[in-house]
């Protein structure tokens, strides 16, 4: 979506609606996150009523009227939904295919037979990037346990030394590659170019996962060595099917919309024109909804058809992977709602006065703003589209491969320590079988260890483009 359609969603807020003093609205900030850090972990409100909560305390703390505190929410909430809800609901069903094809398990018993020995743990971070570019962190949890339990068991590795790079790779996808929610949501925010977004996110993710993922599992091998245990290995979606879909096609599938995007971006780099006729095709072909809606359709003729799914399994499928992400939407488009309250009750401003006065780089205020609300709230999403909002003004001034540098250092501050307010921490303590400190020592040291690597390359990176 672009800046401009946004702006005219919001027509009747781009004024400030409050006066405030920095003070003010400083206190304002703190009591809103408060308020929604106490609902969420409290009282176990849904983060939907949470932000929407929130938000509205949010303009009230700041001074604003209350009739325009909720014009600012509803604006921000429509323009955030009409501007990823359609992404994620495409990536979703994509997921839903992938998954219950068992075009998935396709992907993963090719390349786990081409595996084997030390390899075996390079081969696993892998099938987790590959896998994880269209889904879900949590579905891609559920796709995966049950392989990692099972080559752990039958090859008698450590389950830590095959599971930490399994998760790390799902990790990173979620925290930094879009079309997942929260990259989305931020390259909204800020006005970001997906591409050149979707290009450096990739470049980050790379060293990430592997400081992360097979170098940090042998030592999370050390410090936890328990078994896979078998009451958590559940049946495998193939095990129903009588084909599934090959794996050439799978995988081309999967990557195809990360290559549209990627040739649109590259395209508009060379080219740099927006009247020649190869970059406007590029454009049209290139852009988020086209290469996911592509995506899908093809998707039906290489992952459903070879499946043997009938065109009536095919519509349940994509009735099934729409139903689950209701929540995930609501949340999404409430994130933006409470954003554009921030913004248009001048807390933007406030961010981009203080960081002129204290010097903090742009991109490590974004970090640490997402790392302050991840701790707070538990969830990667909400301190995703909240950061986002507080840091956009920031913005307004950076290049294109700048504000796509933000948009990756709020991701990586999202992902900081998972700790017990996280639903993440308790779906990997189930699965494994480990107890509270364990998780600690393994997951929440991972993902504390992706945020550092991704924020650290995101500021290398920064200093030679």
């Amino acid at each position: 979506m672009t800046r401009l359609s946004v702006e005219m969603l919001a027509a009747d807020t781009v004024e400030p609606i409050t006066t405030a003093g920095h003070a003010q609205l400083g206190i304002a900030v703190l009591a809103g996150i408060a308020v929604i850090v106490l609902l969420i972990t409290k009282f176990k409100l849904h983060a939907f009523l949470s932000l929407t909560i929130g938000s509205l305390a949010l303009g009230a703390f700041a001074g604003a009227p209350l009739d325009k505190a909720i014009a600012s929410f509803t604006a921000g909430l429509g323009s955030t939904v009409a501007g990823v809800g359609v992404l994620i609901a495409l990536g979703a069903v994509l997921g839903k295919m992938l998954a219950d094809s068992g075009g998935a398990d396709q992907v993963v018993d090719t390349m786990l037979a081409k595996a084997g020995g030390r390899s075996m743990p390079w081969a696993m971070v892998l099938i987790a990037s590959v896998i994880g570019l269209p889904l879900f962190f949590e579905v891609g949890v559920v796709l995966l346990i049950p392989v990692v339990l099972m080559v752990a068991k039958r090859g008698n590795y450590s389950l830590m030394r095959i599971g930490i790079p399994a998760l790390a790779g799902l990790s990173v996808m979620h925290g930094l590659v879009p079309p997942h929610p929260g990259p989305l949501v931020a390259i909204d925010a800020v006005d970001a170019n997906l591409g050149v977004t979707l290009a450096l996110g990739v470049l980050v993710a790379i060293p990430t996962v592997i400081i992360a993922g097979p170098l940090f599992s042998r030592f999370a091998a050390r410090w936890v060595d328990v078994p896979a245990p078998d009451r958590m290995i559940p049946q495998r979606a193939s095990e129903d099917l009588e084909k599934r879909p090959g794996f050439g096609a799978t995988l081309a599938t999967i990557l195809l919309p990360v290559v549209l995007m990627l040739a649109k971006a590259l395209v508009d780099i060379v080219v740099d024109d927006p009247e020649n006729t190869v970059q406007r095709v590029f454009d049209v072909i290139g852009s988020p909804l086209i290469a996911l809606l592509a995506a899908v359709l093809v998707g039906i003729f290489t992952l459903a058809r070879p499946a043997g799914f009938s065109k009536e399994r095919v519509s349940g499928m994509v009735e099934k992977g729409l139903a689950p992400i209701a929540g995930i939407l609501l949340i999404v488009g409430a994130g933006g709602g409470f954003k554009q309250t921030l913004i248009d009750s001048g807390v933007g401003q406030m961010v981009l006065d203080i960081s002129e006065d204290w010097s903090i780089p742009a991109l490590l205020l974004a970090w640490l703003i997402a790392v302050a609300i991840r701790l707070a709230t538990g969830s990667a999403t909400v301190a995703t589209v909240s950061a986002a909002g507080l840091v956009a003004p920031l913005a307004a001034d950076m290049s294109t491969t700048h504000a796509a540098l933000l948009v990756l250092a709020i991701g990586a501050g999202s992902l900081f320590f998972s700790h017990v307010n996280d639903a993440g921490f308790w779906l990997v303590k189930e699965y494994f079988g480990l107890d509270v400190g364990q998780t600690i020592k393994t997951w929440s040291v991972m993902e504390t260890i992706i945020s550092v690597v991704a924020g650290g390359f995101v500021l290398l990176l920064s200093l030679v483009i």
